[in-house]
């Protein structure tokens, strides 16, 4: 994470939305869930969570979804694009898709979280830590 731009930059597809984020990421991880496959279409999928303070829309405005209770999974309306998701649980935090930043390589995963959910197929020849589950 060295270089890293400031703020961190992105948006979606159709470039309807775009956001910033100041400060640097509270943490980075790829998430198994079956919640957040199903939200992608992708067999895992790679946050950062920065803090909300922040974090701002600084052109257009998503969409909200909410996927279960205390979540809202926000979204390009015109085009799709997942962009953030936050939690009740995870106050403070704003977790942004690694694929909506337009750097994503200034964020090396750190950790893996929801491995239990994982789909078996799946092998990621990496030596982050595994988490079965997490607090997030």
């Amino acid at each position: 994470m060295t270089d890293m731009p400031q703020p961190a930059t992105g948006g979606c597809l159709c470039g309807a939305i775009r956001f910033e984020a100041a400060g640097a990421p509270l943490w980075i991880a790829h998430c198994h869930c079956h919640s957040c496959r199903r939200n992608t279409g992708a067999p895992v999928t790679t946050f950062v969570g920065f803090p909300a303070d922040g974090f701002a829309y600084v052109a257009g405005r998503p969409k909200a979804f909410n996927s279960s209770p205390g979540v809202r999974r926000n979204f390009c309306a015109d085009c799709g694009t997942p962009l953030t998701y936050e939690a009740d649980r995870a106050a403070g935090e704003v977790h942004v898709y690694i694929s909506a930043l337009d750097d994503p390589d200034a964020f090396p995963p750190q950790f893996h979280v929801f491995t239990a959910e994982g789909i078996d197929w799946l092998r990621l020849d990496d030596d982050l830590p595994r988490h079965p589950a997490t607090s997030r």
